[in-house]
This record gives structure tokens, sequence and C-alpha cells, in this order.
């Protein structure tokens, strides 16, 4: 490796962010640099790399017009940088995107070239090189990609160094910015009402709606939450996912990242839709048809005129709205507040109101757990 570019790896290392890389191949050299020099495992959190056309498919989650281009490196980078933030909630991060396509073992039609895309959250520097065809071996072509790789994520993080670029006449990097917010801070800028986090990471405003939803606070996260999403799967037929919604009614709205936090819990656990219904009302507005797995305790507030200004006409206008959403709900059996295991069955529910109300017995599922029980237990989160 030539001494300076370990000297700028050893400054990428020094910043505070973490990075994920996603390369097709081509810049993989340059990945191999960046873990070879010590620091790698305090700013390197994953490598990928979609070298296949059905793995880079896999990898964005749409199949692209062109496998090869600017616009592709850039989708890389912020598949990359929504790993990166699922990997590291509370840390600055950074995606980087690579697309190539360089010399190989038989000619190519099209042109030798490089994308190179970095994403901070805020903003993605793209860089994008022509080479000269033929005019140098694989090996070379790899070492020019490596140096632009490295320069751009090394103006993405702020870090002064710049290596030179052994560029042939003719050649000229393109560069090119782009104002870029994550789907996330566009959640929290009041842009889209609903956002879905796959366990894979990957945010999508535009899932399809869910029909098993298990809302709660998730703070932590725990095997019961888990062990419920399964049973009310199984008995709905239908594959579960969660809701966190950032306001509540009884508590303060949480803050950006207090819900990385735990957003972070779900990784590779199952999907999360994050939201601001903090009532089932607007919950069943978001997600018609949809059937809400709730505890015995929050089922039997949903009937209790006292939680609707001890109105029995509000409660009923409410539970009416929930029915017209084509939702109900799935009860399962809570241990409360004085230990007493409350049932499914044991939740008064007004006879209007019964067929929005299903209960799973005791015997298909209970788990005397809570996240209450887990803070006392463990202590405050930090």
């Amino acid at each position: 490796m030539d001494a300076d570019v370990h000297d700028l790896i050893v400054q990428l290392h020094q910043a505070p962010y973490r990075w994920v890389l996603a390369v097709t191949g081509g810049g993989a050299a340059a990945v191999g640099q960046l873990l070879s020099v010590p620091g790698g495992s305090r700013t390197v959190l994953e490598t990928v790399t979609p070298y296949a056309e059905e793995s880079l498919c896999e990898f964005l989650g749409r199949r692209p017009e062109s496998f090869c281009s600017a616009p592709i490196s850039r989708a890389m980078a912020i598949r990359a940088s929504q790993r990166a933030r699922w990997l590291a909630p509370a840390s600055p991060i950074a995606g980087v995107g690579c697309a190539a396509s360089l010399r190989s073992d038989r000619p190519k039609h099209g042109d030798h070239r490089f994308h190179v895309s970095v994403h901070t959250g805020l903003r993605i520097l793209t860089r994008s090189l022509t080479l000269v065809k033929e005019a140098r071996d694989r090996e070379d072509e790899e070492q020019v990609l490596g140096r632009v790789l490295l320069n751009t994520l090394a103006e993405a993080l702020g870090v002064a160094g710049r290596l030179s670029e052994p560029l042939l006449p003719g050649e000229e990097v393109i560069a090119e910015t782009t104002i870029e917010n994550e789907p996330l801070s566009r959640f929290f800028a009041g842009e889209t009402l609903a956002l879905c986090v796959e366990a894979d990471g990957r945010m999508r405003p535009d899932a399809a709606k869910p029909l098993v939803l298990l809302p709660g606070a998730f703070n932590p996260l725990h095997a019961g939450h888990m062990g419920l999403a399964k049973v009310a799967s199984e008995i709905v037929g239908a594959p579960p996912a969660f809701d966190l919604s950032v306001l509540n009614a009884d508590k303060p709205p949480l803050g950006d990242e207090e819900v990385r936090r735990r957003l972070a819990q779900f990784a590779w656990r199952g999907p999360v839709w994050l939201t601001r219904a903090a009532t089932y009302v607007e919950k069943a507005e978001l997600f018609p048809g949809c059937v809400f797995v709730v505890g015995a305790d929050t089922a039997a507030r949903v009937v209790q005129p006292r939680f609707y200004h001890d109105s029995e006409e509000r409660m009923a206008a409410a539970l009416g709205r929930i029915r017209t959403s084509g939702c109900r709900f799935l009860m399962a059996g809570r241990v409360a507040g004085d230990e007493r295991f409350l049932s499914a069955d044991t939740v008064p529910v007004p006879e209007p109101y019964r067929d929005l109300f299903s209960g799973i017995p005791e015997s298909a599922f209970r788990v005397d757990l809570s996240s209450t029980q887990l803070r006392a237990e463990t202590g405050p989160t930090p």
C-alpha cells in the first residue's frame, strides 16, 4: 500500500463517523485497504458486495434501469447509510456506494467507468469517471477507483487529506452534490405520515400496509413481544409487523435519537412502522383492515368511557370509526400491576362492540414479562 494512501486511511479512521460500504466488485480493493489499516473496527460497520445483478436488485429492493450509473451509486449509498444508521443509531454515520464497470477477462462493449457516492444523511457526494478504454490493466483501474473513492469519503467526512489521482489525458472526474435527507429525517420533518423500517434496515414509506400489527413502546423490545407477534400471525394468517408511535397521550414525544435507539432493536427481527398515531382511531385510518394485537389491559382501556373524557358517545364514535376502517383487536392475557393475570376473556367488552374483539387463549400464549419489569431490573437506558 502506498504511504499516502495509508496516511489518509489513518485520518479516515480517526474521524468520528461509522460507515457501511457497498461496492459492485470494482472498489473491493479500496475496501480491503480500509480494513487492512488499524482502526477499521472503529469506523467500518459492514461491507457489502452485491456483485451479481440479482444481489444488487435485492440490496436496493428494486431492479435498476442501469447497473452502472451515478443514480445507482447514489441509491447504493442511501441504502448503505440506512444500514449504518440501523447498526449504529447513536453515531454519526455515512454510506458509501460504488458502481463500476472495469476491465475484465473479456472485451467490454461499453466504456470502462465507475461512480462513487457517499451519503451522510444531509447530502450525497458523487464522483464519476470514464476511463480511457484498454489503457490500463484491471489492477491499475482499481487503483484509480480506490483513490477517487478515498478522496470522496474524505471530503464527505470533513477529513483534510487528499490523494493524487493518476488520470490520463482526456480523463476528468465529474463531481456532483445532491441534497438528500434520509427517509427518517423526512418523517420527523412531517413529510410522511408513516414509515416502514424493514428487518434489514431498509426504510420505505410506500411499503404495503400490514394486516397484523403489534403496537408498543418497545422500551425495551423483549421475547414477549416477539412471541406474541408469532402467535398472532399464525392465528390471522398474515405476516406480523410492529408499530412504534413517536406520540403518546400520556408521555412526551420521542426524539430522533431515542427513536433510532428503539428501532435498532428490530434489526433482523421484524419490520416496524414508525407513526404519529397515538390513538387506535388514528392507527385504523393509517392501517385499514388491520388486526391490532394488544394486551388485555390495553383492550380494557379501549372500551372504558373514562379514557374518552367520560363520554359514552365519544367512545362509541371512536369504536365506530375503527369498525368502519375494517380493523379489529386480538387480545392476549397480561399480568396486571398487582401481579394478577388478566386473561383476554375477562375483558368487559360491551355487547355492541364484541365483533371488534377476539382473544388468544392462555394455553396458546402466556409470557409473564413486561418492559416495565425489565427496566426496573436493568436500570434506565443510557
